[in-house]
């Protein structure tokens, strides 16, 4: 009886894989398992009932399936503002920034002499201001009691005004030699990364002249070169997905078409902003995205009933009698917990929604069908 055993299961694996009982491929499932424990598998899958769906159409968006390129969208260059010598480097090439921090220092010598050399000039026009306001008010007083002449009087009435003036410029000369001298602290604009660093120690940085480059992590886009064929579709529809590497779909926040095409390529390039700190994604990182261009009807299955064994994907057919049969098919994208099933499967067809029970039921079933035949043959 045993020999039958064995030759069955030999035979069994030069069967085409459409035919295979699902307990061949099947990760959960052991065919030498001792008789005893089969007889506990085939009671359970017998008291259990295999819940099942049924394969059928639905109205899914028509894709256009197209490559991106990831960027941030805060990549800045800071450059001095002032003219200094590089005194401190306080962060380097893939360190992180808090927004605010100072990342360079210039020496700020000569900018605090002008400052002070500002603050005194401050002191000495508001001194002069006093000065020309009690000479005002005395010649005024004089004036109307036409002890002085008119000339005295708009004389008087000129200097004050001018010493006003002097004091608003001596604030603001003060307020220039400040902000110079904060410019000696260059700050990062925002939170990131630094990714290059255009200066060394000691180097005299003038206004304009770049100091350190980075980006933010925080705000990321794509970067799709889209055929101008599809461009309607996008302005119209206005709908893209990103497919991230840990299998989520990111919907971007606003999209943007370029208003103009390539000469080389034809095609125009599409910006989809994504939210805040998407995971996974970093600059220069290529991602799949799809297009909707459009509405059409296919055949899909939940996708909880699908089983991934290597490069297998199938999933356990359920009949009218109870017989289970694993099913090879090919899949096309998930939508909203469907997969979409491209070929191996037929409108109406019962699917196991439990691919282990299913598996553990299916091992039950073509044991005892072996056990059947083996008694047979005795």
């Amino acid at each position: 009886m045993f020999s039958h055993q064995r030759l069955r299961l030999s035979l069994a694996f030069l069967v085409p894989l459409s035919l295979l009982p699902a307990a061949a491929i099947s990760d959960e499932i052991d065919l030498n398992q001792p008789q005893d424990q089969t007889q506990d598998l085939a009671q359970t899958a017998s008291d259990s009932r295999i819940e099942t769906a049924e394969a059928s159409y639905r109205v899914v968006p028509k894709e256009y399936r197209l490559d991106g390129v990831v960027e941030a969208i805060n990549r800045t260059t800071v450059s001095a503002q002032t003219s200094g010598q590089v005194e401190a480097i306080l962060y380097d090439v893939d360190d992180f920034v808090e927004k605010g921090e100072v990342v360079v220092k210039l020496r700020d010598t000569e900018h605090r002499a002008r400052l002070a050399q500002a603050a005194a000039d401050l002191r000495s026009a508001s001194a002069k201001l006093e000065q020309a306001r009690d000479e005002y008010n005395r010649i005024e007083g004089l004036y109307k009691q036409q002890n002085v002449s008119e000339s005295a009087m708009d004389q008087a009435k000129a200097d004050l005004e001018s010493a006003e003036a002097r004091l608003e410029s001596a604030q603001a000369n003060l307020e220039q030699a400040q902000e110079q001298l904060a410019y000696t602290q260059i700050r990062a604009p925002y939170s990131g990364i630094v990714i290059r660093r255009h200066v060394e120690l000691g180097e005299v940085a003038s206004p304009g002249s770049p100091v350190m480059s980075g980006i933010s992590l925080e705000q990321l886009r794509v970067i799709i070169d889209v055929p101008q064929s599809v461009i309607p579709a996008v302005r119209e529809l206005g709908e893209i997905k990103v497919y991230l590497p840990n299998a989520e779909v990111a919907i971007p926040e606003r999209i943007t078409v370029f208003p103009f095409a390539d000469l080389g390529s034809n095609t125009f390039k599409v910006r989809a902003d994504l939210a805040t700190e998407t995971p996974g994604l970093f600059p220069g990182m290529f991602v799949k995205t799809s297009i909707v261009t459009g509405k059409k009807e296919q055949l899909t299955v939940p996708k909880q009933a699908v089983v991934y064994r290597s490069e297998v994907t199938a999933v356990y057919l359920v009949d009218a009698d109870g017989d289970i049969r694993l099913r090879q098919i090919r899949v096309g994208p998930v939508i909203d917990k469907e997969v979409v099933v491209l070929s191996g499967l037929t409108e109406g067809e019962q699917v196991a929604l439990d691919p282990i029970a299913a598996g553990v039921a299916l091992k039950a079933q073509a044991q005892a069908r072996a056990n059947d035949g083996a008694g047979s043959h005795d």
